[in-house]
């Protein structure tokens, strides 16, 4: 029997430099990642032990820290280096990564999605 489980962390609010403008870039900016995901490992049983899947609060403290780590111009750059990172250092089957950015006039947001999987 296979087992796939997939874990959701939707709308992890993150404060970046982000912009293609130097001066949007210059203030932080109010962010929200949706991350969706599967271990590449997913045992049948996991017994109830935290090693035996993903624990999302550190990818969500991991997604973080990536997205803080430096200023970019776009949105789509910040989701492919999200997505590679996380989908190598978890050891995951697959990611998805939306962002939602809040800067365009007479709307409620745009954003960018991109799912990577592993080779």
């Amino acid at each position: 029997m296979s087992t796939e489980r997939i874990i959701t962390i939707q709308g992890l609010e993150i404060m970046v430099h982000v912009g293609v403008p130097e001066e949007e870039r210059a203030t932080p900016q109010r962010l929200l990642l949706d991350l969706r995901f599967a271990a590449l490992a997913q045992p049948e049983q996991l017994h109830d032990d935290i090693t035996q899947t993903v624990d999302y609060h550190r990818v969500s403290l991991r997604a973080a820290e990536i997205s803080e780590s430096r200023p970019r111009k776009l949105i789509e750059t910040l989701a492919d280096d999200l997505a590679e990172s996380l989908l190598t250092e978890f050891y995951l089957n697959w990611i998805d990564v939306t962002i939602r950015k809040f800067i365009l006039p007479r709307t409620e947001w745009v954003g960018v999605f991109v799912r990577r999987e592993s080779r």
